[in-house]
């Protein structure tokens, strides 16, 4: 990129992560420029973005938004692709320097290959790239070594607190959870809970999907299957701890007992700044934590029976290397399915532990596998689902 700065490639623009992403170039555009935005339908605010942040070129994955903004921004010098292999291939751009990887759910996983591949720094929002092919992409590291920048607040505490430590044996790496809108609540008192209710986060604003997965705790457990792959970190070695204040965003543990913690105040422009700019720290003016606005940080247990994907996931972690790609993709469709109001909150963990239980002991040996596999189960779920309507 010309000067200092480094060229950016947002995948999943026009998304809470993409946003703020762009909020943070916005602010420093001494030091980032947009190279690429890619976006799933929203073809009109792409259009906006383009506008302003002029990258080289876009990806609409909708033949309608290629359609409506191809020419307009043709006309501004701007390159309009669409379609999957279109995603793969602009990432692979030379003037790319980091790939904020950021698209929701299995579709984040092609990019990213290919940006390894490219050896491009991963800036990675997606967590269903190492939950879903975390120990392909371990094997692909090896070939193409690439850094890998978690933007998640919990993953960017842990991995800054690890910064300067080398090889020093971790004992524990410790997530926190905010525990969600429906903390202590029981099995029975989510019996009724609103779609209304499960999408209002005490803390984070989120989109729709990992709002509910927050509300459920799939989203913890996605976090422990990514940490284990990010860290190299063994099950026995991960631990959750609901934390209401949303402060401490995660800890480690070393073989000492010596305990290392980020904090600050919930703002996901904040990691995400930290993935752009590593290995530097860049000055702000976001709000800054002050204790005496918190006299008292709570810590608690989770409810492993209530909300039983957290408990899913840690099972799925001690199964097949397969497993998790089943949890994921069984879990994308059930969601949805919730989004749209046609099963109950409850259901979501309920229809995820029994496509668990069918596929039990699947495997995924290399990448077509997986695909296959991911595309079994949510054909397999969404069957499921229809006999629960």
């Amino acid at each position: 990129m010309e000067g200092n700065k480094k060229g950016i490639c947002i995948l999943g623009s026009t998304g809470s992560i993409g946003t703020q992403t762009l909020d943070v170039i916005r602010a420093n555009q001494d030091k980032f420029q947009v190279q690429v935005l890619v976006a799933g339908s929203n073809y009109e605010l792409l259009y906006k973005q383009a506008v302003e942040f002029e990258p080289i070129a876009v990806v609409i994955n909708s033949e309608e938004g290629y359609n409506k903004i191809h020419d307009p921004l043709f006309d501004k010098g701007i390159k309009v692709y669409q379609g999957k292999q279109a995603i793969c291939d602009v990432v692979t751009f030379p003037s790319v320097d980091v790939v904020l990887t950021a698209m929701v759910g299995a579709a984040g996983l092609d990019p990213t290959i290919a940006a390894i591949k490219s050896k491009k720094v991963i800036a990675l929002a997606n967590k269903e790239t190492l939950v879903v092919g975390g120990h392909l992409i371990a094997e692909l590291l090896k070939q193409y070594p690439t850094p890998i920048i978690p933007v998640d607040s919990e993953h960017s505490a842990i991995f800054q607190c690890l910064v300067g430590e080398g090889n020093n044996e971790l004992e524990k790496v410790i997530l926190t959870a905010s525990g969600g809108p429906f903390r202590g609540k029981t099995r029975d008192e989510l019996q009724g809970v609103t779609l209304k209710q499960a999408l209002k986060h005490p803390n984070w604003s989120m989109g729709a999907k990992i709002t509910i997965d927050s509300a459920t705790m799939m989203n913890k457990g996605l976090e422990l299957i990514e940490a284990k792959w990010l860290f190299s970190c063994p099950s026995e070695k991960l631990e959750v701890i609901v934390h209401p204040q949303s402060i401490i965003h995660s800890l480690v543990q070393f073989t000492d007992g010596s305990m290392k913690a980020q904090m600050g105040l919930p703002d996901m422009k904040l990691p995400i700044q930290y993935a752009l700019a590593y290995p530097n720290r860049i000055s702000n003016d976001f709000p800054r934590f002050n204790f005496m606005d918190y006299p008292q940080l709570n810590f608690e247990q989770p409810d492993l029976n209530t909300f039983k994907n957290l408990q899913l996931a840690y099972d799925a972690i001690e199964a097949s290397n397969g497993m998790a790609c089943v949890l994921n993709a069984a879990n994308e469709v059930t969601v949805d399915a919730f989004l749209k109001e046609k099963i109950g909150f409850l259901e979501i963990g309920d229809s995820n532990e029994e496509i668990m239980g069918q596929f039990a002991g699947a495997k995924a040996n290399n990448f077509d596998d997986l695909f296959a596999l991911d595309q079994e189960v949510r054909m397999a779920t969404s069957q499921f689902i229809k006999t629960k309507v």
